[in-house]
């Protein structure tokens, strides 16, 4: 590597704090941002995030993976609590409403308010088991287009959905793809998944891989060969 950081989003999922510090020091060199979700945040909290942020450096971003969902005044409230983090993202889930969505976006205007589509463990099954009827590729396009008319500036899909929801929210909205896998590597709990290679050309901004890196035996030497891969591509 030379400097350049790809546009990976290493999760943090990690048993405690740490192993995240030391794995978040171990790829900071090659990726962009660390993302840290409910496991570690509700284990370690806000002194953890900043343990992590200190071990990464300044340069690399935060994408706050909480999945807000609520009534719109407690999703504001939850907002406004974790600004002195300075997220760089926070997800919210879309099926929380346009109400929600855009109480989010108006208590922390600094970060760019991510709404989760539909979670790529989920099948077809699943969502018909939940009410939800048809493909997953119709709902994440109808939960994309109203969240962004809610105000959210960036999208979580799975990799199958990159260029539907490219095309129904134009160039401006970032699109951020969990459910990556190298060629080859184990799916583990995702179900709709795509190469890192594959994601980025169908118009993916921000690639969250999480077990691919962080459960190697050397997470620095995966994610400099996967960044290499991306950025060299």
């Amino acid at each position: 590597m030379t400097g350049t950081r790809a546009p990976i989003a290493v999760a943090l999922d990690l048993p405690n704090l740490d192993r995240a510090t030391t794995v978040a020091a171990q790829v900071a060199d090659s990726v962009a941002f660390l993302k840290v979700g409910l496991e570690t945040y509700l284990r370690d909290g806000a002194a953890g995030v900043a343990a992590i942020r200190a071990a990464a450096g300044e340069e690399v971003g935060l994408f706050l993976d909480l999945k807000l969902h609520d009534i719109p005044n407690t999703v504001a409230g939850a907002a406004r609590s974790v600004a002195p983090l300075n997220p760089a993202l926070l997800t919210v889930h879309a099926s929380g409403g346009p109400a929600m969505i855009a109480a989010a976006v108006d208590a922390l205007p600094g970060t760019a308010i991510t709404a989760v589509t539909i979670l790529t463990s989920l099948t077809a099954a699943d969502l018909g088991a939940i009410g939800i009827e048809g493909e997953p590729l119709d709902a994440v396009v109808r939960l994309a287009r109203l969240a962004v008319d809610a105000g959210a500036t960036a999208l979580v899909c799975s990799p199958l959905e990159v260029a539907a929801v490219r095309e129904t929210v134009g160039p401006d909205i970032r699109l951020v793809i969990p459910g990556i896998r190298p060629a080859g590597g184990d799916l583990g709990d995702q179900q709709r998944v795509a190469t890192p290679e594959q994601a980025l050309a169908d118009g993916a901004d921000l690639l969250v891989i999480g077990r691919p890196i962080t459960a190697a035996q050397d997470p620095g030497l995966a994610a400099q060969e996967i960044s290499a891969a991306l950025v060299d591509a």
